[in-house]
């Protein structure tokens, strides 16, 4: 009999934040494949017969390389097991859930995604700030600062245009890099970043910056991945810069 995979969304880290749904396939998996920032509060909530199997990466250090993940999940189902691929934020934002999703299809395998709470809205919900606001930031742009290997890098720049908020995921190794890219789109070095660290958890930490001197206060304050780096481009403050110039 074959079993099925659930891509499980675990949120962005406090137990608390995980979907019912999410619980539910926890906690009536056979296996749960687990990635390097899940929670051990939300491992903990699985049943004592669940087999716990961490498929951690770590810059550098790829023990578990993708393909090798897909191979072990499709296995597993193929064994007749309830599989939990258990990816933290939600699996459809930056989780490679395309790779796993193709594997499981290949093989005749059913798969779902059980989406899960992105760090980008814990870290607005943490630091009280609304991802939009109504007439000065309408549109949501979330990006990565980090792609494949060889793979050209998202112009934030044009990607932040008036009346937009920019939610940078796997960015703090690039931080010149996006400085410069929206210092050449117009903004000002003096716009406000917000920076917030293992948001949802005990570990979290929060920087208020600015465009010039995130670099140096980043460093300064030892602050370190992950972490949801926002820059807003309010329509009232595109449209002053504007008649200033």
């Amino acid at each position: 009999m074959t079993g099925s995979i659930s891509l499980v969304g675990a949120g962005p880290g406090a137990a608390d934040l995980l979907t019912l749904r999410a619980l539910d396939r926890i906690r009536s998996a056979d296996v749960i494949y687990f990635d390097r920032l899940i929670d051990p509060a939300v491992l903990a909530l699985a049943g004592p017969q669940v087999e716990m199997v961490f498929t951690g990466k770590e810059v550098g250090a790829h023990a578990w390389p993708q393909d090798r993940i897909n191979a072990v999940i499709v296995a597993s189902a193929r064994a007749g097991r309830n599989v939990v691929r258990l990816k933290s934020g939600d699996p459809s934002v930056f989780g490679r859930a395309c790779e796993e999703l193709s594997a499981a299809r290949a093989a005749g395998i059913p798969i779902e995604i059980v989406p899960g709470v992105t760090a980008a809205s814990a870290a607005a919900a943490s630091i009280g700030r609304p991802l939009t606001e109504r007439g000065e930031t309408d549109n949501l742009v979330i990006a990565t600062g980090t792609c494949r290997p060889g793979d050209e890098a998202p112009d934030w720049g044009a990607l932040l245009r008036p009346g937009t908020t920019l939610a940078l995921y796997m960015a703090m190794g690039k931080l010149a890099e996006i400085e410069a890219s929206l210092i050449a789109a117009g903004l000002p070095a003096d716009t406000v970043v917000e920076i917030v660290s293992n948001a949802s958890t005990g570990r979290e930490r929060q920087l208020a910056s600015t465009l010039g001197r995130m670099r140096a206060e980043v460093m300064a304050n030892g602050l370190k991945g992950p972490a949801i780096i926002f820059v807003r481009r309010p329509k009232a403050a595109a449209i002053a810069l504007a008649l200033i110039a």
